[in-house]
Formats: C-alpha cells, structure tokens, sequence
C-alpha cells in the first residue's frame, strides 16, 4: 500500500502529496490534496495547521462477547462502582465498551485477564458467564479518546475533512457519519471547481463553512455527555445517577429509534448532487 509522508508545497500553496511505496519515495502532484487520514493526519501536522483541544474523561476498551439466548434482556448501560460498560446487541455477540478513566489502560492490564473478568462481571452480573469466553487481553483494543478540531480547515491547494479535521469522541458513535458527510459536502461544493481547474482558498473554505455547525454541535453535546455524565460516572463516590433517559430506554428499547435517527442523520444530513454541470 502507498502511505503519504507529507505534502509537496510550491509558489502559492500545496501543489501535491509525498508518499512512500514498497521503501520508493514517490511525488504525487495535484490541483487539490485532500487529508482524510483520521485523528493522527500526517499530512495535517505538515501543513502546521493549528488544533482546538477540548480533552475527554475517558478511554474506551472495545471487546466482543458471546451471546445467548439467555442473555437478551441485557442491559444496554451498566452504570455504577466507577466504571460504565455497555454493551451491543450484534445478533450472535455482544460488541462492548468498557469506559474507563483516562490513562487506566496499564494499570487495568498489569492487573491481568482474570481480573479483568471480574471487572466486567461487576459491571454487568448478567455477562459474567460470557466474559469466562476472554480469551486473552489481546482481544481488548483500546480506543484512546480525543476530542478536537481544526481552527482552519484548509490552505491553497490543501482541504482537511474527517476526523483529520475534528476527531470526535466516541460518544454516540457518530464520527464515521460526520466524516462522509464531509466527503459529501466536498464533492458538492469542489466538483464544478475542480473541472475548471483549481479551487480557490475561498471555495475550500466554503467547505469548513458548511460543516463547522453540525460539528461543533455534535462535539457540544460530547462533550456535555462526557463532563456531566461520564466522568461523573467514573469517579466513585461521586453520588451519580443515570439520567432517566438512560432508563426509559432500557425498559423500552423502541425508544432507541429516536437518538439512532438523530445519531444516524446528524445535525445536517447530505445529500450527493450532479455538479458536473
């Protein structure tokens, strides 16, 4: 695979991408250079872009369990003793974050497998015979979590989009939504643009103009939900309560619709349109 190290930059701007191949350098050269790369952009840090940091709570270890039949009333949230753990119904198994407080990682490993086992069976009594299924700690994945954005988005010849330009927290799982939104929204506003040639700085920042909203939006309400919420919910003896929401939509699973539109659509939903003129 071809992997970008950085970018080609010329009189006005970025004019291209390098990258590697097999150990051969290559130089890749264009009228537009877009970083999708994620939340670790190589090609973002050498535009020397400056990054907004509004920080996070919390880490979330990602793990399946099996399911069954026995199983689905499981609770999606399971809240309390200063963890959260919940947990996803994928048909035959279970997908499960275990949030934990940041920079527990490990602290939480050294303790080894089988109490990490204990862990989760405190956490949800009704999985404790599925987590016996762990194998190893291998199969517990760590998502370190960050919550940023971009001040700018783009600069001559050069547009970030995605979690390369805002990484958003896992809260809500909506972080592949917004980056195809992104895509979206670029094709739209830089299609004609880009048959005549190339983009203006200000038909790039048309970009940012459009998507600034639904994400500062979005990582509003993250971050609401990770100050008031979880981190609350991470620290023992901090007298926290789950939000009646939290119960409703246990004891009623078709409440779940609701937020999975809203999560699902986002604050600006786009749409693909013919600018080919």
């Amino acid at each position: 695979s071809t992997e970008a190290t950085g970018l080609l930059v010329g009189g006005e701007g970025i004019i291209g991408a390098r990258a590697r191949n097999e150990g051969e350098t290559l130089d890749i050269y264009a009228n537009l250079t877009i970083s999708a790369d994620g939340r670790n952009s190589v090609l973002r840090n050498a535009a020397g872009l400056s990054v907004r940091t509004f920080g996070a709570p919390m880490d979330v270890f990602w793990l399946r369990l099996p399911r069954r039949e026995q199983d689905a009333g499981a609770p999606l949230f399971n809240i309390g003793g200063g963890c959260m753990f919940i947990t996803i119904d994928r048909g035959d198994y279970w997908q499960c974050a275990y949030v934990i407080p940041k920079g527990k990682e490990d602290e939480i490993r050294g303790q080894g497998l089988e109490a990490f086992r204990r862990r989760l069976a405190a956490a949800a009594p009704q999985l404790a015979e599925a987590a016996q299924a762990l194998r190893s700690l291998d199969d517990v994945k760590l998502l370190t979590v960050r919550l940023d954005r971009l001040r700018d988005w783009a600069r001559p010849g050069f547009l970030v989009i995605g979690d390369a330009a805002h990484a958003m927290s896992p809260v809500g799982g909506v972080g592949v939504n917004l980056a195809i939104q992104d895509a979206v929204a670029a094709a739209n506003l830089l299609g004609a643009p880009l048959l005549a040639g190339a983009p203006s700085l200000a038909q790039l920042q048309a970009v940012q103009k459009r998507r600034l909203w639904p994400v500062m939006t979005t990582q509003w309400a993250q971050r609401l939900i990770q100050d008031r919420i979880i981190g609350r919910a991470l620290t023992p003896g901090a007298g926290f309560r789950p939000p009646l929401v939290f119960y409703l939509l246990d004891a009623w699973p078709v409440l779940r619709r609701f937020p999975a539109r809203a999560i699902g659509y986002g604050a600006r939903p786009e749409q693909v349109l013919n600018t080919g003129g």
